[in-house]
């Protein structure tokens, strides 16, 4: 689920920390992606006549097909990617996956109803309210990787926790989620639509979290309380505060302590047991992968094993399979050039008191003419 309303309000209050970028500009960066959310995404979007893909045992192939193809884009445009699948879900989380039980009961019902009825439109609306990333999607996409050369991480708890663990501890430049609790958990940078269809074009958008706090005037603990109250996968809300409202309360009060003592609560219930502190400390303390025992390495594809594993399992063409090695290993040759960026590291500023070595007879008539050798003119 995410964070509510989220994206909306940064745009409101922090437009300037999110910048529009094309693949191409991640060239030469290691992202950490959310595993699940791709794969739900490639089970909703990767379909034939409204449903999933299926291989004659009727084993569902979309995920495969959806990550063998995303994967390679991002790897034609030198992008290094590296997947983090989830662990368990935190305890505080049974309540949100309850009431997603819950949909999807319902779901089922009216999903019946609707291929009763004949209402096609209804069926493809309801079936992918249906749809759910399982343990075998995971282990499947997994091997797949592995085969592709492409590294994966397994999280303990939430993946866009580890994601933003390893962001933070250096290991990657970025989270990739749709999800916005990425920046909740503190990722640096948080990239969504990096995974979405080509097709599609959008643009991937990316959030910088200093510059969120920075332009809202939010620390993180109480950015965090700010997410809390827009609406989390870990506890509920106070009824009637809508997100002007809540970012107006954080601002005055500063956390959730000091709105509860300073609104009326009969106007504006919190829910019974509230379990905000449990979710801020998630937040703020989460169970994530150790970094220091992370070692990210891009191998080459296993051509044979990939034909094994996607042709000869899955029925997928082989053609198709060998092409996507070649493209793999074209951008393994083509992703040896590393960033500018990543050569240099910043130790201090310039002084503007440095003294210009003095000039002499037609050196220094040069310099009045803008003429000297090696200087660039001052852009307008």
């Amino acid at each position: 689920m995410g964070i509510h309303g989220l994206a909306k309000l940064i745009a409101d209050h922090a437009a300037t920390a999110i910048k529009e970028q094309e693949m191409k500009s991640f060239f030469g960066r290691k992202i950490a992606i959310d595993a699940s959310m791709c794969m739900y995404q490639f089970l909703i979007a990767v379909r034939q006549d409204g449903n999933v893909l299926q291989n004659d045992d009727g084993e569902t192939t979309s995920h495969l097909m959806g990550m063998f193809y995303r994967t390679i884009r991002m790897l034609e445009n030198g992008i290094k990617p590296v997947y983090v699948f989830d662990g368990k879900p935190p305890q505080l989380k049974s309540g949100e996956l309850e009431k997603r039980g819950e949909r999807r009961a319902e779901a089922e019902k009216q999903l019946a109803q609707a291929q009763e009825a004949g209402e096609q439109e209804n069926i493809d609306k309801f079936s992918k309210r249906l749809v759910k990333v399982t343990k075998h999607h995971n282990e499947e996409c997994k091997k797949l990787l592995t085969l592709m050369g492409v590294p994966y991480v397994d999280a303990p708890c939430e993946a866009e926790a580890s994601c933003a663990a390893l962001v933070k501890a250096g290991k990657v430049f970025a989270t990739a989620t749709e999800d916005m609790d990425g920046l909740t958990f503190g990722t640096n940078v948080l990239l969504r639509h990096l995974t979405a269809s080509e097709a599609k074009k959008l643009p991937i958008q990316e959030y910088h979290f200093s510059r969120i706090l920075q332009e809202t005037g939010l620390t993180h603990q109480q950015f965090i309380d700010l997410c809390i109250l827009l609406g989390c996968d870990y506890c509920g809300t106070i009824k009637g505060i809508g997100p002007k409202r809540a970012f107006d309360l954080i601002k005055q009060h500063g956390c959730i302590e000091e709105i509860l003592e300073n609104i009326d609560l009969k106007k504006y219930p919190p829910p019974e047991d509230w379990l905000y502190k449990e979710a801020r400390g998630l937040f703020l303390e989460p169970e994530v992968v150790d970094c220091s025992t992370v070692d990210l390495k891009w191998n080459e594809p296993d051509e044979d094993g990939l034909i094994k594993f996607m042709c000869d399992e899955k029925q997928f063409s082989e053609d198709r399979m060998r092409n996507g090695c070649k493209k793999i290993l074209k951008s393994r040759q083509g992703s040896t050039q590393g960033r500018l960026d990543t050569f240099f590291t910043v130790t201090g500023s310039l002084s503007s008191k440095r003294k210009e070595p003095q000039l002499k007879g037609s050196a220094k008539k040069k310099q009045k003419t803008g003429a000297t050798p090696g200087k660039f003119k001052k852009g307008k």
